[in-house]
């Protein structure tokens, strides 16, 4: 068995693997799997050493988490998260794709950050995990990229209710870990303003494509004592197999990428194929350099995809890499790097 190394969560005692399984793939996300196909790809995460487990309500609409809580050891640490409310529907025809998620179980989401609302999901959560507590609780979608002109009721609709029930519930010893999971910084800091989090689960914002979060939100989390969990490191995809030429964009936030975004990408797979290194390699060990970041938790929805991250991974990075990606200009003046094979940290 692979033994990964492991960081806190904040300040809390929750203790996560830096390669974290990201489980919306457990949902049937773009493509179906069998509930027996899902558990072997669980399996070969346990195999590989992973102890962290990232679900959501939303991922097939409780099917992510019903197969987690079929599949996991009850030592293994898992986040979910709160703020959508499923209701029972008719099974819709095979091959439905809701969401996103083909063949989902038979549930509607509706956003309900209130204090009952995020009671009411937590509750549901905790039967489809099939446990009495659950370590980290996020708040899942809130902000202003996801909601628009709602985003202003429904934020303090969660700082009057929904944050006090997540408190609650830290209180009460039914989480260990409480946060948010979004896909943008700003409404982290926003959240920041108002309250201390143990972790933000942020998705695709501080990657090797893109590191906005170190000029303010980063080093909020260092000063506040917050964990951020990585999701998206790849960008939809984008970086792993880079961009070829007279081939369509590759995808960039769930949508074809724009020019510049291609641009940028070219730079820096061209750096890496000068060192020798995967541009994927690059993408996954990048954001674990920084001092705030606990886990990575890019999605494994197949046995075969575990082993590959977990290569990447352990990919003997040269440091001219990075010097030359910040001499072009492709990396934050800001950013840490990483100063070590991750590799050396990693055994069978």
């Amino acid at each position: 068995m692979t033994i990964l190394p492991t960081k806190s969560l904040g300040r809390t005692a929750v203790q996560v693997s830096v390669l974290g399984y990201g489980a919306a793939s457990l949902g049937n996300l773009y493509r179906t799997q069998t509930d027996e196909g899902a558990a072997a790809s669980v399996q070969a995460a346990l195999a590989a050493g992973i102890t962290y487990f990232d679900t959501a309500p939303r991922y097939g609409h409780g099917m992510s988490e019903r197969r987690l809580g079929a599949s996991l050891p009850a030592d293994a640490v898992i986040s979910t998260k709160v703020g959508r409310i499923l209701t029972p529907i008719d099974p819709p025809p095979p091959n439905t794709t809701r969401h996103g998620f083909v063949d989902g179980d038979p549930f509607e989401e509706h956003f309900d950050y209130s204090y009952d609302g995020i009671m009411r999901s937590f509750e549901a959560s905790l039967k489809r995990l099939k446990r009495e507590r659950i370590d980290i609780l996020l708040a899942h979608d809130i902000g202003r990229l996801t909601h628009a002109e709602a985003h202003d009721t429904l934020f303090a609709q969660f700082l009057t209710g929904g944050l006090k029930a997540m408190q609650a519930l830290k209180a009460q010893g039914l989480v260990q870990a409480i946060g948010l999971g979004v896909n943008e910084a700003g409404v982290c800091n926003e959240v920041l303003d108002h309250a201390d989090m143990d972790a933000f689960l942020l998705a695709g914002r501080y990657t090797l494509l893109e590191q906005g979060p170190l000029d303010q939100f980063l080093p909020r989390c260092v000063e506040r004592g917050a964990s951020i969990i990585l999701g998206g490191p790849f960008n939809s995809g984008i970086l792993i197999d880079g961009v070829r030429d007279g081939a369509p964009p590759p995808m960039y936030d769930y949508a074809p990428a724009p020019a510049p975004v291609v641009a940028r990408v070219k730079a820096l797979q061209t750096v890496c194929a000068a060192h020798g290194v995967p541009l994927a390699a690059a993408a996954m060990q990048f954001p674990l350099a920084h001092p705030a970041v606990a886990s990575t938790i890019p999605g494994m929805g197949r046995p075969e995809r575990v082993q590959q991250n977990l290569d990447l991974l352990r990919f003997p990075i040269p440091a001219d890499l990075w010097a030359d990606m910040k001499a072009q200009g492709l990396l934050h003046p800001a950013a840490p790097v990483p100063d070590a094979v991750l590799s050396e940290s990693t055994g069978t």
